[in-house]
């Protein structure tokens, strides 16, 4: 069905905007936005049940007129979230705007306490960000993107304060508005709206839907997520099964050489999170379709879908229904199951318990800053001479000035890196000391304000290794200074003709395969795997969609 022909669309938008107009809550279609913080993007999680609800609803209005949605509007509940961005105006990104989805781990938060899970009671009370996606939705051309961020990704201000130093996962505990924060400083990705769940509302979604099907091609087992799968073949998830799949990253299989049933002598998978982020993107392709097949024209469905997830799932306070309404409408015809499902590649580290400023911080993963920026801009759909902020061009270099801070102790490589970036036409300003945190360390771009993040992504885009943009105080008056780590090159400056061309057409200039390589001798060194790719494919042993025709059975 094309937006055309969506009945009564004009009566539905005007309706939703007359209940947020009755709960108070601004309308976004008419002066909306009026945000804080950088501009731009917002992403999504759990992306396929937001808009699914969202779905719902629009159908249910239609077929039964304005109470349903008034009544679903007192169901939603609306968290106060700090930190979202504007929607672009202009630029390359106008009109566009992401929906974080988080999957929260927080067990004191369910309604029902479920030992499978781990009882808050008994001191199971961390809250984590468990899965962190992103959706990218641009209006304009009906197009869907997914991004996913490794949530043992470490960053030096995951939570705010000056001992901000976790893996990203760990900023949730500081509420939606730090991760929020986090991504809009670190990745260049502003975030419009955010929705959180949880491992209840995960499973009420699935059996709202009456379960879905998927295929296991070995039997596969994981001890933490209570994963149990004796046999192959296609079988029947309910909620609960349908959950440990998603959450499974200490993942064991069978494969046709082992022949015991003893848990013991099955291999282990080596992506861990990784593994769990591709198995979670094809679920959702799945889900997608488990939706698709029983179709939100189905007002039996549709009840059901809503009513299980509407009072559960947490949307910011400025989604409002009037935004609901909009997207549903622009994107009710969309293909999720063509969308790219992309993730952040990272470069896992040795398996041991990282220190960093003095303490533990668990097993951790490094960014990796040539295919992380690739990544980014594809899910943008802009080009890497793009601020992702803003969607503006990158400035010149020579716009740019720059001070280098060394961070690792080693001799003389502040000066070093301050050359290389100053032989590639960026305007030197100075150099510096800071304490040593860690034995291996990322090295950081930093910008003092989001006016400023086209320039450090101008100086990222002339690095390699495990390189990340942070928002923190410059120093020496420059727009950007970058405290040197232990794992990252500066390319090296193109010939006369080619740097020209660079700088006028194709800014910034492709990474030098020496650079690239110190970066990755380094890492190697350092214990680092090499990066993650962002489009990974499924492992022979990855559940999966159902082939055409096979019989289907119960969990075991």
């Amino acid at each position: 069905m094309s937006l055309g022909e969506v009945p009564n669309a004009q009566r539905l938008r005007a309706l939703a905007g007359a209940i947020d107009e009755r709960a108070g809550v601004p309308s976004r279609r008419a002066g909306r936005h009026q945000r804080r913080a950088g501009r731009r993007h917002s992403r999504a999680r759990p992306w396929w049940i937001a808009l699914g609800v969202v779905g719902a609803v629009i159908v249910l209005i239609v077929a039964g007129g304005a109470g349903y949605l008034y009544y679903l509007n007192s169901r939603i509940h609306r968290v106060e979230v700090h930190n979202l961005s504007s929607q672009a105006t202009t630029g390359a990104d106008a009109g566009t705007q992401n929906i974080l989805m988080i999957g929260s781990t927080s067990r004191c938060a369910l309604k029902v306490q479920n030992a499978a899970y781990g009882l808050c009671s008994a001191g199971v009370n961390g809250i984590n960000g468990d899965v962190i996606m992103i959706l990218h939705l641009n209006p304009a051309t009906r197009a869907l993107s997914i991004l996913s961020i490794p949530r043992d990704l470490f960053l030096p201000n995951a939570r705010s304060g000056p001992d901000g130093g976790y893996k990203i996962d760990a900023a949730l505990y500081q509420g939606q508005s730090q991760l929020i924060k986090v991504i809009r400083q670190d990745f260049g990705i502003g975030i419009q709206h955010s929705v959180e769940l949880n491992f209840d509302t995960f499973a009420n979604v699935v059996n709202a839907l009456g379960g879905i099907n998927m295929y296991f091609p070995m039997p596969v087992f994981d001890a933490y997520s209570g994963l149990n799968i004796p046999r192959a073949g296609c079988l029947h998830l309910d909620g609960y099964h349908a959950l440990q799949v998603v959450r499974a990253r200490h993942l064991q299989y069978r494969p046709a050489s082992v022949k015991t049933g003893v848990h013991t002598y099955w291999p282990y998978e080596l992506q861990s999170d990784l593994g769990r982020i591709n198995r979670d993107h094809e679920f959702l392709r799945v889900l997608a379709s488990t939706v698709s097949k029983q179709g939100l024209g189905n007002p039996v469905t549709d009840l059901r879908l809503v009513n299980s997830v509407a009072g559960q799932l947490e949307f910011d306070n400025a989604f409002t229904t009037s935004d609901m309404v909009h997207l549903l409408l622009t994107f009710h015809s969309a293909k999720i199951n063509g969308a790219p499902q992309l993730t952040i590649p990272v470069s896992v580290g040795p398996n041991v318990s990282y220190v960093y400023g003095g303490y533990p911080k668990g097993e951790i993963e490094f960014p990796s800053l040539v295919p992380d920026m690739h990544a980014i801009d594809q899910f943008l759909q802009i080009s890497p001479t793009t601020n992702t902020l803003t969607g503006r061009p990158l400035p010149a270099p020579s716009s740019v000035t720059v001070s280098v801070v060394n961070g690792s102790g080693v001799a003389n490589q502040a000066a070093a890196t301050l050359n290389s970036l100053v032989a590639l036409g960026f305007r030197g300003a100075g150099t510096g000391n800071t304490p040593v945190l860690a034995t291996q360390l990322e090295t950081l771009v930093e910008y003092a304000s989001p006016a400023t993040i086209g320039a450090a992504e101008a100086v990222a885009h002339s690095m390699t290794g495990a390189v990340t943009i942070m928002q923190a105080p410059t120093t020496n008056g420059a727009q950007v200074t970058v405290v040197t780590g232990t794992q990252f090159a500066v390319n090296q400056p193109a010939s006369t003709a080619t740097h020209t061309t660079t700088h006028t057409t194709t800014h910034p200039t492709t990474p030098s395969t020496t650079a690239s390589s110190a970066a990755a001798a380094a890492a190697a060194r350092a214990g680092f795997q090499p990066p993650s790719i962002s489009n990974p494919t499924l492992a022979p042993w990855d559940p999966r969609a159902c082939p055409l025709g096979m019989p289907v059975a119960s969990v075991p």
